[in-house]
C-alpha cells in the first residue's frame, strides 16, 4: 500500500506538469481549432529562460523562495511575449487558410524553435541550478514527498484555478468563451477577435513556461529537444480529456501522469513513453470525444 500511494503521489505530481501543457493545447484549439504544436517547445523555451533568469537573480547561489517565485515568473512573461510574437508573425496570416497549412505551420514553427535552441543554447544539456533548497516531507504510511513536488503541485494547481477563474468571472474570459463559439457572432458584439486570440496565446505560453520551470525543478537536465515527448504527451492528455474542454484537459493531464507513473512501477519503465499513444488509440475507440468531451452532430 505504501509503495502505491507513493506512486500515486508521483503520478499526480508529473500529472500536474502535463495538465499545465495540454491546458494551452486545449484552449488555442477551442479558439481556432488549431493544433499548436510549437506548444511543447515553449515549455522548453521556458525552462532555458529560467536558467538565464536563475543566474540573473543569483538564485542558484542563493536559494529563496522570493528568487525562485522571480525565475518563475521571469519566465512565463516572457515566453508570454514570445507566443505572441508567434501567433501574430507565423498563425496569424493563414488563420483564413486551409487548416491544413495551419498545420504545416505549426510544425515549422516547431522545427524552427528546436533548432533555433540548438544554434543559441548548444546541443549539450544544461544544468538547471538548485533555485529551491531540497527537503523530504513525510506523509505518513511509507510515503514522502519533497519538497520540490510539493511545489509543483501548489504552483501548478493554483494556476489552474487561476485560468478557470479567468475564463467564468472576468470579461475576457466570457470574450474567449464567445470568440470560442463563433469568430463572427463575438466580432458583431464589438469583441476584438485578434487581441483575444493572441491574449488566449500568451496565456497557454505563460502555463507552459511554467511547466518547463517546474519540470527543471525536479530534473535539473534542460537540453533544446526536451518539449519534444512533454509536448506530444500533454497533446495526447488534452485529446483524453476532451480537446477544447479546459478541466478536460486537467483531468486528461492527471490520468496520463498517473498511468505513466503506474507502468514504470508495476510493469516496465521501457514502456513509460509507449501508455500515453496507448491511452491515445482506447480513447479514439472508445470514446472520441474525450473523457468530458461532448459530442457534437454536424449540420450538412
Amino acid at each position: 500500500m505504501s509503495e502505491f500511494l507513493q506512486q500515486l503521489v508521483n503520478g499526480v505530481t508529473w500529472g500536474s506538469v502535463y495538465a499545465l501543457i495540454a491546458l494551452g493545447y486545449t484552449m488555442v484549439y477551442g479558439i481556432l481549432r488549431l493544433i499548436n504544436f510549437a506548444h511543447g517547445d515553449i515549455y522548453m523555451l521556458g525552462a532555458f529562460v529560467g536558467l538565464y533568469a536563475s543566474r540573473w537573480f543569483h538564485a542558484g547561489e542563493e536559494p529563496s523562495p522570493v528568487k525562485a517565485l522571480l525565475v518563475l515568473l521571469t519566465s512565463m512573461v516572457l515566453c508570454a511575449l514570445i507566443g505572441m510574437v508567434i501567433e501574430r508573425l507565423a498563425y496569424k496570416p493563414v488563420r483564413r487558410s486551409p487548416r491544413l497549412s495551419a498545420l504545416i505551420t505549426a510544425i515549422g514553427v516547431s522545427l524552427l524553435i528546436e533548432n533555433g535552441g540548438v544554434l543559441m543554447f548548444g546541443a549539450s544539456p544544461r544544468f538547471f541550478p538548485q533555485i529551491v533548497a531540497q527537503k523530504n516531507i513525510a506523509l505518513g504510511l511509507g510515503v514522502v514527498l519533497s519538497n520540490q513536488q510539493l511545489i509543483v503541485l501548489v504552483v501548478s494547481f493554483a494556476l489552474m484555478l487561476a485560468l478557470r477563474g479567468l475564463v467564468l468571472y472576468t470579461r475576457v474570459g466570457k470574450a474567449m468563451q464567445a470568440v470560442s463559439h463563433n469568430h463572427m457572432a463575438a466580432a458583431l458584439m464589438g469583441i476584438s477577435v485578434d487581441r483575444i486570440i493572441t491574449f488566449t496565446f500568451m496565456i497557454g505560453s505563460m502555463l507552459a513556461a511554467a511547466a518547463g520551470v517546474l519540470v527543471a525543478l525536479k530534473d535539473p537536465k534542460i537540453e533544446p529537444y526536451m518539449g519534444l515527448l512533454p509536448g506530444l504527451k500533454a497533446f495526447v492528455a488534452a485529446v483524453l480529456g476532451g480537446i477544447g474542454n479546459v478541466p478536460g484537459a486537467v483531468v486528461g493531464g492527471l490520468v496520463m501522469g498517473i498511468a505513466e507513473v503506474m507502468v514504470v512501477g508495476y510493469v516496465s519503465p521501457t514502456y513509460r513513453d509507449a501508455i500515453a499513444f496507448v491511452l491515445l488509440i482506447v480513447i479514439l475507440l472508445v470514446r472520441p470525444s474525450g473523457i468530458l468531451g461532448r459530442n457534437t452532430a454536424e449540420k450538412v
